[in-house]
């Protein structure tokens, strides 16, 4: 991918959601909720404060994220479906499970 984003944004990439219930119903697609959990595929350097001087993000690419329903700008980038979103966006970093590497569809 040939994308850098800028300042405080990142681009996300969903993870899929659950094709099941706890109780074992399959949910079809289109009673499906988009996932607000997302690998971050790339960031930017950060924000400027007021001094001028560049804030550093606290993500970083391979974070696996937890951001709001209406979060982000959705945009395809060499085919794929990806999110860019600034930093407050991110509700959270999720930590203790590999991010899952397959995308949303």
């Amino acid at each position: 991918m040939k994308f850098r984003p800028l300042h405080d944004r990142v681009v996300v990439r969903r993870l899929n959601a659950e094709e099941k219930t706890s109780g074992g119903i399959i949910i079809p697609d289109t009673a499906k909720e988009k996932p607000m959990e997302g690998e971050i595929v790339a960031a930017g350097p950060g924000a400027r404060n007021e001094q001028g001087q560049i804030t550093a993000l606290d993500v970083k690419a391979g974070d696996r994220v937890l951001f709001g329903k209406w979060s982000g700008t959705e945009v395809k980038i060499d085919g794929e479906e990806l999110l860019i979103m600034k930093e407050t966006d991110i509700m959270g970093i999720i930590e203790g499970q590999p991010a899952e590497t397959k995308k949303a569809a």
